[in-house]
């Protein structure tokens, strides 16, 4: 039997989203006239809470606002990188840590299951000690440029448990093989809840506590 870890990852692993945080702090790097965006953004979000716009869409705008349509690899990665040791200073649970070495230390494959983008989840993912991550995608160009345009699906919602179902398929695991744990703070995230042998409600917004409650999911309370 194979056995699974998956988390989500803002405010699950980290007390905040990072979204935002990355695109500010991208902003501030590359072009700093872009914060001027900064309202337009928001009104951006404001359409999407009055269903005007789809959530991926809120990701293209605001990417192309506030970092550009197409950015070098080259100038992305070492932002990532700055970004990702601010997160690990600032912004991850310390019992989020220590459940990531509870199922590591008991032979577990750790993924990080997450509606960010790879653009800065993977230099976080490293410093996780994460084996893989499944997460949305922005498109690359063959001239090694990143586009403000999702790849596919925005890792959210029932397209999360899509793209985890695609990546065992990637990976050769059967799911009648595997034995899973789930660990998430949001509501979106009950189709994936609800597949897990294991799903834990950790840090859970309200509409979760009480779906977990009345399910009788494990509910944890980091920091």
């Amino acid at each position: 039997m194979i056995e699974l870890a998956i988390y989500d990852m803002d405010r699950t692993i980290t007390r905040t989203g990072t979204f935002t945080p990355f695109m500010i702090h991208a902003a501030l790097r590359l072009a700093p006239w872009r914060l001027v965006f900064v309202p337009f953004a928001a009104l951006v979000m404001v359409a999407y809470v009055l269903k005007l716009i789809e959530r991926k869409r809120v990701k293209e705008l605001n990417q192309a606002m506030l970092i550009g349509r197409n950015v070098a690899v080259a100038k992305l990665a070492p932002i990532a990188e700055s970004f990702a040791e601010k997160i690990m200073r600032h912004n991850v649970r310390r019992e989020a840590l220590v459940s990531l070495a509870e199922n590591r230390a008991a032979g577990r494959r750790l993924v990080l299951a997450t509606a960010s983008s790879r653009l800065w989840v993977e230099p976080i993912a490293a410093r996780l000690g994460m084996d893989d991550i499944v997460a949305t995608t922005a498109i690359k160009g063959l001239d090694d440029y990143v586009s403000h345009k999702v790849d596919g699906e925005n890792c959210y919602g029932p397209a999360k448990l899509r793209m985890i179902e695609a990546w065992m398929g990637l990976e050769k695991l059967d799911r009648s093989q595997c034995r899973i744990w789930f660990y998430s703070d949001h509501v979106s995230d009950v189709p994936v809840l609800e597949w897990a042998d294991e799903p834990v409600a950790a840090n859970p917004h309200h509409d979760l506590r009480v779906e977990a409650k009345k399910r009788g999911w494990t509910i944890v309370d980091w920091d």
